[in-house]
């Protein structure tokens, strides 16, 4: 098959676009390099360098057999100071990838969703048949593009996916290239706890520590990119509609559960500063991953201090 991923030269996207090319396919690397890195596309694909809203043009030139859709703007913060971005870029840079698609016969789609789709909600583990309250606007961007797909996938008989990923960590470490997290504004725990631990910027921040939690830190649903980028594969074979899935390893760690799996697979403490709990912040985030069993027969194998381990690998310190 011949696949189209947007954003390929990205975290995710290379992960991705790695495994497609060793499971054989055809793989075509869209990226405008605003946060994505041509050197992390991988050997064996092609890059194209042009914005999403130009995608026609790649298809007019060679058919598609497939879109993997991760290309968009991800940062809730600045979500919240710009929406005009996160709207633009994500939902009518989304629509515009759709009608050509549909243009050229492209019929089928796995798009990077996101558990912030949901908001904050009370069902443990959150079920896709949850309540969509998103509480930014990135999720409200997310959700609007699942429900764009739903349609599209009744006019034109797409087979649509939306992957509602939890929190992706980790890295694909091999002997010719490794794909790890490269971002300009690093959001996540366990790169930050990991830079914490190496002396690298400022200590580590614990937002709240009085979480009704065993050990009062906030509980998060981690999975490995390996194992995330396995599910986009597995996602091409569905039957046409669209199809909502949750991504995670139904099963929580805590933050303290994440420092200490740093600082064994490290052997240095993380400096912590705690602090107070930000606003918005549930106590527990996780996923119910009945339907990815059942759809894509597909769960995680890989554990959390594989996605610390690999993760440290990647970042060249270990």
């Amino acid at each position: 098959m011949h696949i189209v991923v947007t954003g390929g030269a990205g975290y995710i996207g290379s992960v991705v676009s790695a495994q497609l090319v060793e499971a054989g396919h055809e793989v075509t690397v869209v990226d405008d390099l605003s946060t994505g890195h041509a050197d992390a596309v991988p050997a064996g694909a092609r890059l194209v360098e042009t914005s999403i809203f130009d995608i026609a043009g790649v298809f007019a030139e060679r058919p598609a057999d497939a879109v993997i859709h991760l290309a968009a703007k991800s940062l809730v913060g600045e979500s919240v100071a710009r929406p005009e971005l996160y709207w633009h870029n994500n939902v009518v840079g989304t629509l515009a990838l759709l009608d050509a698609m549909a243009a050229h016969g492209v019929g089928r789609i796995v798009f990077s969703s996101s558990a912030a789709t949901y908001g904050a909600v009370d069902d443990k583990p959150i079920p896709e048949t949850a309540p969509a309250r998103p509480a930014s606007p990135y999720g409200a961007t997310k959700l609007a593009v699942d429900l764009a797909l739903a349609d599209y996938a009744q006019r034109y008989g797409f087979a649509a996916v939306s992957l509602r990923y939890f929190n992706v960590a980790g890295a694909l470490v091999s002997e010719s290239q490794t794909f790890g997290e490269r971002h300009a504004t690093e959001t996540h725990l366990i790169p930050n706890a990991l830079s914490a631990a190496a002396g690298v910027g400022d200590k580590l921040t614990l937002f709240g520590t009085d979480y009704p939690t065993p050990d009062g830190t906030c509980v998060r649903d981690y999975l490995h990119v390996v194992d995330l980028g396995i599910a986009h594969l597995r996602a091409l074979d569905v039957a046409p509609g669209h199809h909502v899935i949750n991504l995670g390893s139904a099963r929580g760690y805590s933050v303290r559960d994440v420092l200490a799996a740093v600082e064994d697979v490290t052997g240095s403490p993380v400096p912590v500063v705690e602090s107070a709990r930000r606003a918005g912040d549930p106590p527990v985030l996780i996923a119910a991953v009945d339907r990815a069993l059942e759809v894509l027969n597909w769960r995680p194998e890989l554990d959390l201090h594989a996605m610390v381990r690999d993760a440290w690998v990647a970042s060249g310190r270990s």
